[in-house]
């Protein structure tokens, strides 16, 4: 364990603002990824409180250095530390003695693919993505990228639904659910699995070409004059 003074150097270059820190062993692997409003006060608690659990306790045990990155709001951070988890796979963010405990992310194998969680893996060509050990973070994950793309997530769902001539009609109260304004809109399918591609991008923590791809629908929707679509997007 670290003394007063070492902390006390330990947390000096950490900021007081939003982000993403990552602990590291003295082999230089990252075993923990985490997010806080405040990171300073955050990583400064592993150390100042007693853990409550014994993985806390050895987790602590083990930092030997932190990385963080500085973010502007807790959607990003959201988003940040998704991608490291699933690309490095931190040992004390992934405990996988039983996959079935862990909910995936599924895009069903369909016509205008629904996306939603699920514990039960079927092999019907859906993809899934996960397992994932945070419910409640995959969950606000979701419910994030619902606010920028529209997605199916049920069968029944009604907002959202395919009519007969094969389209999407995506209804008034879709956005009046997403903070949006009474816009009515019938989405192509090809449209739609653009839109599905960046909820791949972000399940996969690529964030930067659902950025661009953003802003690119942003541009087009102003172009267009269509700025309560603008004014979704952002």
């Amino acid at each position: 364990m670290m003394t007063k003074e070492e902390i006390e150097i330990f947390l000096n270059p950490i900021p007081h603002f939003p982000g993403v820190y990552r602990y590291f062993n003295k082999d230089g692997e990252m075993i923990y990824v985490g997010k806080a409003k405040n990171l300073r006060k955050r990583v400064a608690s592993y150390f100042t409180k007693t853990p409550e659990s014994r993985k806390t306790r050895n987790l602590v045990e083990s930092i030997d250095r932190v990385e963080f990155t500085i973010v502007d709001t807790e959607r990003d951070a959201l988003l940040l530390e998704n991608s490291f988890i699933k690309e490095f796979r931190p040992r004390y963010n992934i405990n996988l003695k039983d996959d079935k405990s862990y909910p995936y992310v599924v895009i069903k194998n369909e016509t205008f693919p629904r996306v939603f969680l699920t514990r039960n893996k079927i092999e019907d060509g859906s993809e899934y993505f996960g397992p994932f050990t945070n419910v409640g973070k995959i969950r606000s994950l979701l419910d994030i990228i619902r606010t920028l793309i529209p997605i199916r997530s049920n069968i029944h769902n009604l907002f959202i639904r395919v009519l007969d001539n094969g389209k999407l009609k995506v209804y008034p109260e879709y956005f009046m659910k997403n903070g949006g304004s009474q816009l009515e809109m019938t989405l192509e399918e090809e449209d739609y699995l653009k839109g599905l591609q960046q909820v791949r991008d972000i399940l996969k923590g690529k964030v930067s070409p659902v950025i661009s791809f953003l802003k690119e629908q942003i541009k087009t929707s102003i172009v267009n004059m269509e700025f309560e679509s603008a004014d979704i997007l952002q």
